[in-house]
C-alpha cells in the first residue's frame, strides 16, 4: 500500500508541475515511446533472468506492493509458538514434536498462530530447523544447518534484486534509444509544417523523460523497498535460528526466547513484561 501511495505522489507531482508550467498532459501520451522503452526493458529482463529468478522477482514485486508481513504481532506469535513447541518437547521428548512438524497445517499447536503457519517460507524454515533437533543433531551442527539455509535464501533474494537494479539502470538508456528513433522519424518529415516537426520532436523528448522517470521515480524506489523487506525477512529468520540453536544448547525455553528477543529490532521487539504476558497466555490457554 505504501508503494502505491508513493507512486501516486510521484505521478501527481510530476504531472502537476508539468501542467502548472503550462503543459498539457495529452502531450505526454505517446504509445510508441512506451512500447519501445517497456518492450526493451522487458526483453532485457527476460535475458538476464533464470526461470526461478524471474518468478522470485515477480513475487518480490507483488510482496512489495502488498506490504511487509513482519510485524510486532508476528514476532509475538513466533515466541508463543516456539514456547509451546518447547513445552511439548520437555514434556513428551523431542519425538513428541514429530507429529506437529510433519503436518503443521493440521497441528493443533500451529493452527493457533496463523501469521506463522500461513506464511509458507517461515513455516517451512521453522519446521526444517526443528526436524534435525528431533533427529538428535547437536546444537553447533544445527547452527551450521540454519546458517547455510539463510545464506541460500539471502543469495536468492539478492539475485532477483540485482536483476531489478540492472533494469532500473537500463531504463534511461532505453529512453535515449526511443528519443533517437523519434528524431530519425522527425528527420524524415523535416520538410513538413513546423507544427508537425515540433510534435515529433516533443514525442522524441518524451521517450527520454519516460525512461528517466520510470527508472528513478518508480523502479528504483521499488528496488529499494524490496531490499528493505529482504532485510526484514532475514532478521525474522535470524530470530528463529537464535531461538532454536539456543534451545538445542540449553534446553531452557525462556532463556532461548529472551536471547532472541534482545536481537529483534526495537520497532518489533516485545518488552520483558510483554514477553512474560505472552508466555503466560500460552500456559493459560493450555489449562
Amino acid at each position: 500500500m505504501i508503494v502505491i501511495i508513493g507512486c501516486i505522489i510521484v505521478t501527481a507531482c510530476v504531472l502537476g508541475g508539468f501542467t502548472w508550467a503550462g503543459g498539457h498532459v495529452h502531450a505526454l501520451y505517446h504509445p510508441s515511446e512506451v512500447l519501445t522503452i517497456g518492450g526493451a526493458a522487458l526483453g532485457a529482463l527476460v535475458i538476464m533472468c533464470s526461470k526461478k529468478t524471474l518468478i522470485d522477482l515477480i513475487k518480490g514485486i507483488l510482496a512489495t506492493i502488498k506490504g511487509a508481513p513482519y510485524s510486532k504481532k508476528m514476532y509475538k506469535q513466533l515466541f508463543q509458538l516456539t514456547f509451546e513447541l518447547f513445552k511439548v518437547a520437555r514434556k513428551d521428548g523431542l519425538l513428541g514434536l514429530e507429529v506437529h512438524l510433519s503436518k503443521p497445517h493440521s497441528s493443533e499447536i500451529f493452527i493457533k498462530y496463523p501469521l506463522i503457519t500461513n506464511n509458507h517460507h517461515i513455516c517451512h524454515f521453522l519446521c526444517d530447523g526443528l526436524t534435525p533437533l528431533v533427529d538428535g543433531v547437536a546444537y553447533d551442527q544445527l547452527a551450521k544447518y540454519m546458517e547455510a539455509e539463510m545464506k541460500t535464501i539471502e543469495e536468492e533474494h539478492h539475485a532477483a534484486l540485482n536483476v531489478l537494479n540492472r533494469v532500473c539502470d537500463s531504463l534511461p538508456g532505453f529512453g535515449i534509444v526511443a528519443a533517437v528513433l523519434g528524431i530519425v522519424v522527425t528527420m524524415a518529415h523535416i520538410d513538413g509544417p513546423v507544427q508537425e516537426i515540433g510534435h515529433k520532436v516533443g514525442a522524441a523528448l518524451v521517450g527520454t523523460f519516460l525512461g528517466i522517470l520510470a527508472s528513478y521515480g518508480f523502479m528504483s524506489p521499488v528496488a529499494g523497498r524490496m531490499e528493505a523487506m529482504g532485510h526484514e525477512e532475514m532478521a525474522f529468520f535470524k530470530t528463529i535460528s537464535i531461538i532454536l540453536v539456543s534451545f538445542a544448547e540449553t534446553a531452557k525455553p525462556k532463556e532461548s526466547l529472551e536471547l532472541a528477543r534482545r536481537g529483534v529490532s526495537s520497532e518489533y521487539r516485545p518488552s520483558i513484561a510483554e514477553l512474560e504476558v505472552l508466555l503466560k497466555d500460552v500456559g493459560s490457554a493450555e489449562a
